[in-house]
């Protein structure tokens, strides 16, 4: 063998580890993280998405677990890293590490379950339909107004609390107002042919006054609500609404005529008299404006309305 020529090539050789140690300190100078994603309960966890990040160099890798849940991903460069996992059905994780730059680095994750959303319960079935509330046509507002109007919003409250309120004492008035009819007859004399049989006790007549004035009462009070509630000009009603407002036009003013007519009767009777002229009217009068006065409780209450009056 002539040595002589071959010490070029030995000179080579032995050069070759000077030129390969930067390329080797750089391969050891990055880092491969590598682990496994598993739930809470340490159940492997496929498909997850696991992406890294080197905070300095701004370095994102990522990769998918297989079945197992074993994750490698690409060599990431020395420093502060972000791992973040996510998977369907779990909470995303964020980790920080310090990537040490020594090649492999192991590093497993853990996934806690999403919180779960509840379910809409389902509606209960109902033997009747529930009784349609007054909508906000009805109450005088129109669409365009009762959106992103601050004022418009404040006066519709009001309205809304004030016909709440008209609403209850409605239902209350009932009550004394049927009192009152029941006691009606008992605080009436009776007689046959002109002749009286039976004269109603003071007792009576008190109680049927009281009842009444209690009525009148209660029945004002109940109207102020509904006539001072804030309204909508140029805003034209329909449906219940309508009907129970046409009612009003005759049990309001039976309401005003009643007290009235009772009140010459009470005197008539007081007296030792009969009833009689306008006041013997009293009865008829208080029973009209009680049926009117029902009639329009029951066309805001029932949950059938009139199609006549729906269209208009």
């Amino acid at each position: 063998m002539d040595w002589k020529a071959a010490q070029p090539a030995l000179r080579a050789v032995a050069l070759l580890p000077f030129f390969l140690l930067p390329a080797i300190a750089s391969a050891q100078l990055a880092t491969v993280l590598h682990g496994t994603v598993t739930d809470a309960a340490g159940k492997a966890v496929p498909n997850a998405k696991v992406s890294a990040r080197n905070v300095q160099a701004n370095q994102p890798v990522e990769a998918t677990t297989d079945a197992a849940g074993n994750y490698s991903l690409p060599a990431l460069a020395p420093g502060p890293c972000v791992v973040t996992v996510t998977a369907e059905g779990f909470a995303a994780s964020e980790t920080k590490v310090d990537c040490t730059g020594t090649g492999p680095q192991l590093l497993n994750l853990t996934l806690t379950a999403a919180p779960q959303q509840p379910l809409p319960s389902a509606p209960t079935p109902a033997s009747a339909p529930a009784p349609a509330e007054p909508s906000l046509s009805d109450l005088g507002f129109g669409p365009q107004q009762t959106q992103a109007n601050p004022k418009l919003q404040a006066m519709l409250d009001k309205r809304t609390e004030m016909l709440k309120i008209h609403q209850r004492l409605g239902l209350i008035t009932v009550a004394p107002m049927v009192a009152d009819l029941i006691t009606g007859p008992m605080a009436k004399a009776k007689g046959r042919n002109g002749q009286t049989i039976t004269e109603p006790t003071n007792a009576n007549l008190d109680l049927h006054a009281a009842l009444g004035s209690s009525t009148a009462a209660l029945y004002f009070t109940t109207a102020y609500f509904a006539v001072f509630a804030p309204r909508v000009p140029g805003v034209k009603k329909h449906g219940a609404i309508r009907l129970h407002e046409a009612l009003a036009l005759i049990h309001g003013p039976g309401m005003i005529l009643t007290p009235i007519l009772g009140s010459m009767a009470f005197t008539q009777e007081q007296d030792g008299e009969k009833v009689h002229g306008i006041a013997s009217a009293h009865g008829a009068v208080a029973y009209t404006t009680a049926i009117a006065y029902g009639a329009a409780i029951v066309a805001v209450s029932w949950p059938i309305h009139l199609k006549f009056w729906e269209k208009r």
